[in-house]
């Protein structure tokens, strides 16, 4: 039996990780998560519309007014299924579907809240309630800024 070069070991090590790697990566159906995704993404807005026609028909509420209700309704229900565990399983499920909506967004924020909520209010929730919407509040926040000087800058041009 021939013994190996420290060049052939090495390559015999790469491919065992690569094979490794290839064993335990799952796969999924591109077309199945899209259309899991289409599904219940249409789902929480079909919801989010109704909503706004039951605020605006039966509660006889203004549009803007039916719209803030609206959005406050969905962000409590995401809260809601995050806190009894249940929003997880559904990004889990439909993806992007669950996540992109405004209940994907009171997700995580209330998600890592919950989830460091045995640390204590302040280093626990307190610290780590906007760890992952953080950066979105604040680079919103930041590009509305940058916007709106450039859209004071462009009224002070052009008059």
């Amino acid at each position: 039996m021939k013994e190996m070069t420290e060049a052939e070991k090495k390559e015999y090590e790469a491919h065992q990780y690569q094979t490794y790697i290839k064993a335990i990566t799952p796969t999924h159906n591109i077309w199945l998560q899209m259309l899991k995704a289409f599904i219940v993404g249409g789902l929480i807005c079909t919801f989010g519309q109704f909503l706004l026609y039951f605020f605006q028909n039966t509660m006889k509420m203004e549009k803007d007014t039916a719209g803030l209700y609206c959005t406050l309704t969905l962000v409590f229900i995401g809260v809601l299924l995050t806190g009894l565990n249940i929003y997880q399983k559904l990004s889990t499920f439909a993806g992007a579907g669950a996540l992109v909506p405004i209940t994907g967004f009171a997700n995580a924020v209330a998600a890592p809240a919950i989830e460091f909520k045995s640390e204590g209010h302040i280093f626990g929730i307190g610290s780590k309630i906007f760890s992952i919407a953080g950066p979105v509040i604040l680079f919103g926040i930041f590009t509305s800024w940058g916007l709106g000087i450039v859209y004071w800058i462009m009224g002070k041009v052009t008059v």
